[in-house]
């Protein structure tokens, strides 16, 4: 079958078609014919040899962590009437036509949401809603969401505007910050720009430009503390990007300082697989009823697998990249 593989740790380059022998479905297992593989900035880091310490990834591998497609085979213990339903599997080495999944995992697509949609889903918006929960969205509060143009980021704006609060976009360049308009933030703010975190608390509002009630950070390292900065003494901070190689190193001292509690939702690893499950269950029948949407920004066929990288890495994409298979 056609794959994407990484021969070596590298750039986007690295990634190159290549025909792998079909996955055979285990105990427990089942084979998914993918229509669409998601891919997220974490796949980006793998294939560039961050993180090995966390994520045991050795070349040749086929990269991806899972897609959208139709049961085509089951395993031992597996019952067949899964076979030909539409699912979100989460799996290994998902830049492929077919992948192996564990049969406790995939989630049934509700009817009238596309592969596409469902695909967007499997990451972002399991995220997307346990952010939700990690912050404690509430009515009237001015929310900061950074990297609101991102997969994740996008979902999170229309959840916080969904519970009535007032959103502060803040993304890079005016077509990731009109999107965030788009999705319901009342302000958007550029953070390419010197002293964007000043510009977010002035936006906020507040006695004398406090700041936020609470601020996403998607992004991560430097940039995330600046998104810090943003939230008002006695607010919420919940990070959650690497898009810069690690997370924001927030000093414990001065958050006690100013009463801010810092969430980081990846600290102790990922969450666990039910948590995980439960959150994507929610963020696809949300989809299915129309009160969120993903922002599918770009789609590749899978031979350009290479393509949807080097966009990420130049920050160019808009929203949700998609392998489509």
């Amino acid at each position: 079958m056609r794959a994407i593989e990484v021969r070596e740790f590298g750039g986007p380059e690295v990634l190159v078609p290549a025909e792998v022998p079909e996955p055979a479905a285990g105990a427990g297992q089942v084979v998914v014919g993918l229509a669409v593989a998601d891919v997220i900035y974490l796949d980006t880091l793998l294939r560039s040899g961050w993180g090995g310490e966390h994520f045991p990834v050795k070349p040749p591998y086929v990269p991806g962590n899972g897609g959208a497609g139709t049961v085509l085979a089951v395993g031992e213990g597996v019952d067949a009437a899964w076979v030909g339903r539409r699912v979100v599997a989460p799996a290994s080495g998902a830049y492929a036509e077919q992948v192996v999944a564990d049969a406790a995992e995939i989630v049934e697509i509700p009817d009238g949401l596309g592969f596409a949609e469902a695909a967007a889903m499997l990451h972002d918006g399991a995220t997307a809603i346990l952010l939700a929960r990690a912050g404690q969205l509430r009515e009237d509060e001015t929310v900061l969401v950074a990297a609101a143009a991102g997969g994740a980021g996008s979902l999170v704006v229309q959840l916080a505007r969904d519970a009535g609060a007032r959103v502060v976009a803040a993304a890079r360049g005016e077509r990731k910050l009109a999107l965030a308009r788009e999705l319901g933030a009342e302000h958007a703010v550029d953070y390419s720009a010197d002293g964007w975190q000043h510009r977010a608390r002035e936006v906020a509002g507040g006695a004398g430009g406090a700041g936020v009630d609470l601020a996403f950070d998607g992004a991560g390292g430097a940039l995330g503390k600046r998104v810090f900065e943003t939230v008002a003494p006695g607010g919420r901070f919940v990070t959650y990007g690497t898009s810069e190689g690690g997370f924001a190193d927030i000093d414990q001292r001065t958050a006690e300082e100013r009463n801010v509690q810092v969430t980081n939702l990846l600290a102790g690893g990922p969450p666990a697989q039910s948590v995980r499950q439960a959150a994507l269950v929610e963020a696809l029948d949300l989809a299915a009823a129309g009160r969120i949407r993903p922002s599918i920004g770009a789609t590749y066929p899978l031979a350009r697998a290479e393509d949807a990288h080097a966009s990420l890495a130049r920050r160019a994409t808009v929203g949700k990249s998609l392998l489509v298979v």
